[in-house]
């Protein structure tokens, strides 16, 4: 089934306060087209910076993920990355008049409620997905974190974490599907120890921290002139601790720290740019691991589309020409007709499947006690498949036939062998002039490439 991309209806606002640097900003999730991804745009400066939510301008991971554009900074972007993979929004423009997206509750809530407010609507193109179809092991020496991709037909996450603490406990929290993260994930706020706030408010950050946007984990004893130093700092003169928690609040989740480092982790992985199909087990992770994990699965990302993709089809789905129906368009006939069925046609692609068994007739002659389809009949059966694309483009085909011209740039790279299901794809590498058709044929055995050539083929009326 076909998935679309999403942007949304009308434009989201918010209005709050940056985390780290306290000031007042005003953001706008704006629709935008399909194919655009998420951008930021700092509307309070001169010119048209655009930032491309994309892991390569990434420029700080110090208490929150940062990008950075000639200059031009918008941090803390992760929570509302993250809202955006939970409503499904593939594409929008956010309009911020300040560097840094505000903190609001410490979650992803208030960003969900907004475009959920605004309406997120289908738009004609289809989603692509990355799916992970190996182990991918990553690890984090620095800060002792892995993450751990399984192959899987949709989005899974789990997060375990170990602070060594008594507060908080071994935790771990798993979203098995993206329609929980809404109702289960994105309420889940922000979080620190004690010892980390004191640093960090020496250091001059989180100006615009408070203890509403904020779980505190009391990791030591506190003497009263610490809490009168807290209370002093926040402005607030009640401020006390309650079961290891700063100004007892009131956990929405018995494991709210898991489930906010979960949503931290899917914010930071939509910078790799795209959505994935995979089951993520992410230990001990942070923005730093993240971000180094979403390098990594870029990079994935990048080689796989510059590398041939096997074309996938539904085995339960009838074919669009069984053997029948290929013996009314080609004059082949056993033991040369080599397409099984055709499984996808269109003006530019066609998709045939051949399935290879051990009573081929070839296999007698051709080495026989270690049997391989010879390259030569790879080539034909591609050509065959060409030629039923070749046919289609024409009327009355039963009164064509398709002679090939030329082969060039054939390449094998593996072998083909009994039990094997070769897939074809022949694909249109330029306009049909003068009945005279160009395809670049490539074949499949699962989502290894094992044959390529470049076909050139002549619709010939018979006579």
């Amino acid at each position: 089934m076909n998935e679309f991309q999403h942007t949304l209806k009308q434009p989201a606002e918010l209005e709050g306060i940056g985390l780290h640097t306290g000031q007042s900003v005003k953001v706008r999730i704006c629709p935008s087209e399909a194919n655009t991804g998420i951008i930021f745009h700092r509307v309070d400066l001169e010119g048209d910076i655009r930032i491309k939510a994309d892991v390569d301008y990434v420029s700080s991971v110090e208490r929150g993920t940062t990008l950075e554009r000639q200059g031009v900074k918008v941090a803390t972007v992760e929570h509302v990355l993250a809202a955006l993979f939970g409503c499904q929004v593939d594409n929008a423009v956010i309009e911020i008049n300040g560097e840094e997206i505000p903190i609001l509750d410490g979650s992803s809530k208030p960003f969900v409620d907004a475009i959920l407010k605004a309406g997120v609507e289908e738009q004609g193109e289809e989603r692509e997905y990355y799916e992970v179809r190996e182990t991918i092991r990553f690890y984090d020496e620095e800060k002792d974190a892995e993450i751990l991709v399984l192959p899987d037909s949709t989005f899974k996450s789990t997060v375990l974490i170990d602070y060594q603490s008594n507060i908080l406990g071994q935790q771990h929290a798993s979203l098995e599907d993206v329609s929980e993260f809404n109702e289960s994930f994105s309420e889940a706020r922000t979080f620190c120890f004690l010892h980390e706030l004191e640093s960090l408010l020496d250091r001059g950050l989180i100006k615009g921290g408070d203890l509403n946007n904020a779980i505190v984990v009391v990791d030591h004893e506190l003497k009263e002139g610490e809490l009168n130093r807290l209370r002093t700092l926040f402005n607030k003169p009640d401020v006390e601790v309650e079961q290891g928690i700063l100004n007892n609040v009131e956990l929405r989740y018995p494991n709210e720290c898991a489930r906010h480092k979960l949503l931290d982790f899917v914010g930071d992985l939509a910078l790799a740019g795209m959505p994935i199909k995979g089951n993520f087990i992410a230990s001990r992770p942070g923005h730093s691991t993240n971000v180094a994990f979403a390098k990594s699965i870029k990079a994935k990302i990048k080689a796989w589309k510059a590398a041939p993709q096997a074309p996938t089809y539904d085995q339960d789905s009838p074919p669009l020409y069984d053997l029948v129906a290929i013996q009314k368009l080609l004059p082949h006939r056993y033991p040369f007709l080599l397409v099984d069925k055709i499984v996808h046609l269109d003006k530019k692609e066609v998709v045939g499947v051949k399935s290879v068994t051990f009573n081929e007739y070839y296999f007698r002659g051709h080495f026989p006690n270690n049997p391989v389809m010879p390259g030569v009949l790879q080539i034909e059966a591609m050509a065959q498949v060409g030629g039923i694309f070749a046919l289609s483009q024409v009327e009355d085909d039963g009164d064509y036939d398709t002679y090939f011209l030329k082969i060039q740039k054939a390449r094998f790279k593996a072998m083909v062998v009994p039990g094997d299901t070769l897939i074809i794809q022949c694909k249109l590498m330029s306009p049909i002039r003068r009945g005279l058709v160009e395809m670049l044929g490539l074949g499949f055995v699962g989502s290894k490439l094992v044959v390529e050539a470049e076909l050139m083929a002549k619709i010939q009326k018979r006579e």
